[in-house]
């Protein structure tokens, strides 16, 4: 990988601050999370009132889900390969545009085998998007704030989930489930010229694959001194990222652990979201809906408060003991469902640690590889994410087949986080690649900038 603009380039964006241009990225970025969240929570709202037109019993919606989780892991370990080779914009568009369209499509589906191809496709596009918005909020995100920054980008996610369940609510009674897909496919569509003619390419990864000229045309129109960055480097090469690169130079164990966190963290979140309102409900808790959302806001709380906190001192040992203390307030929700004012406080809590530190997570993924590797270690790892995400729906069901009591169920979903901690603290103590590389210990403003 070249040196000379790249370097100038990093150093640039890393000291510097965060101005309006920069920020309205950071603001489309998050537009797309939110809209990914909106897509993603849409068919589990739906889901009650397709049965009866498509002829499904609600058990026969976990295919439905699965598959659609599936495609989201085949979106995003795909299309984060092709990013490091075509860049991240092209990721961003390409997502929306298939996730909005193919979203539009699902009211016209006429059978369960028609559903579940318009959701693998879905998936597909929700996945793609995602190494595209991580890769590009981090590279334009100041050091200083990184993990901020980032974890509040990716808090449309969960807001996407929020304002799903609120449209769903509205719209279903009156208009049919229909409603709720065409507009959640025609406003990600309204939304993608804003894309094509005002995100900007990385200016990392442009100044890394040798097109320094490229990159400072990039800062000069956010408002951002390129400096010495215009310079082209000679013989610099195009760069190609395969998944091998993950494990070089020292990588590979960090890259394993980032796998973990992702799949233990997500396998958590989607139990909860899952199962929550099903096994509160059975408890005797008449606020089990409602519960998911107080889950979802204090994730949203806690992103700000971890993400703040990590900015400052060593951010895996911050969100290692935000897992720690979470997995203590998981576990009391099997106890809370007899109150329903304690499972909304137990939840909101469990959420403003353990969910804040999984929305915090993310940001370390493309803050440990450099440029050349970033978007294929960002969909790899969120690849692993969706993979959890489709096993905890799963290993919540065969819990409550088995009979398990509410109390315990909620103690093993803690100690999921539990474990997440553990993968968290094991980061914190790895050193980046070779001598002389930032530890992953240290703060994200004094960490190796990537590139």
């Amino acid at each position: 990988m070249s040196t000379g603009a790249s370097d100038e380039v990093d150093s640039v964006l890393d000291t510097g601050r965060m101005s309006r241009p920069t920020l309205a990225v950071i603001l489309l970025c998050a537009a797309v999370a939110l809209f990914d969240g909106l897509d993603t929570q849409l068919i589990s709202l739906a889901a009650p009132a397709m049965g009866p037109d498509l002829h499904l019993e609600p058990s026969g919606f976990g295919t439905v889900f699965g598959i659609g989780l599936f495609g989201g892991l085949i979106g995003a370990t795909v299309a984060g390969m092709i990013g490091d080779r075509v860049g991240r914009k092209p990721l961003v568009i390409f997502g929306v545009l298939v996730f909005g369209v193919v979203t539009l499509v699902t009211p016209f589906v006429g059978s369960v085998g028609a559903l579940e191809t318009v959701r693998f496709f879905t998936g597909i596009g929700l996945g793609a998007a995602l190494p595209g918005i991580i890769s590009l909020a981090s590279e334009y995100a100041p050091a200083k704030s990184r993990a901020t920054i980032v974890g509040l980008m990716f808090c449309g996610f969960p807001m996407g989930a929020v304002i799903g369940g609120v449209l769903a609510n509205w719209l279903i009674p009156d208009h049919g489930w229909h409603s709720v897909f065409y507009v959640g496919g025609v406003v990600p569509l309204v939304l993608l010229p804003l894309l094509v003619f005002r995100l900007p390419e990385s200016a990392r990864f442009l100044a890394a694959r040798g097109d320094g000229v490229a990159a400072a045309r990039t800062l000069e129109r956010l408002g951002i001194p390129a400096g010495g960055a215009g310079a082209r480097d000679e013989g610099s090469a195009a760069t190609r990222s395969p998944v091998v690169a993950l494990f070089k130079e020292g990588r590979g164990p960090g890259t394993v652990l980032l796998w973990a966190a992702m799949f233990l963290t997500l396998l958590m979140t989607y139990f909860l979201v899952t199962w929550l309102p099903t096994v509160a409900v059975a408890a005797g808790a008449d606020s089990g809906l409602l519960a998911v959302s107080t889950l979802n806001l204090g994730g949203i709380l806690g992103c700000l408060v971890i993400g703040r906190l990590a900015d400052r001192r060593r951010p895996p040992l911050v969100i290692g003991a935000a897992y720690t203390l979470g997995a203590v307030a998981v576990a009391l929700i099997g106890w809370a469902t007899t109150s329903d004012s304690m499972l909304l406080v137990v939840t909101f809590v469990a959420g403003l640690l353990s969910v804040g530190a999984q929305m915090c997570t993310i940001p370390l993924i493309p803050q440990f590889y450099d440029t050349a590797q970033r978007a294929t270690g960002v969909g790899w790892s969120m690849g692993w994410g969706r993979l959890g995400g489709i096993t905890g729906p799963v290993v919540g069901g065969w819990l409550i087949a088995a009979k398990l009591s509410t109390s315990s169920i909620f103690v093993l979903a803690g100690g999921v986080s539990l474990c997440a901690a553990a993968v968290l603290f094991g980061f914190g103590m790895l050193k980046r690649g070779a001598a002389g590389s930032a530890t992953v210990d240290a703060p994200l403003k004094d960490a190796a900038s990537p590139a």
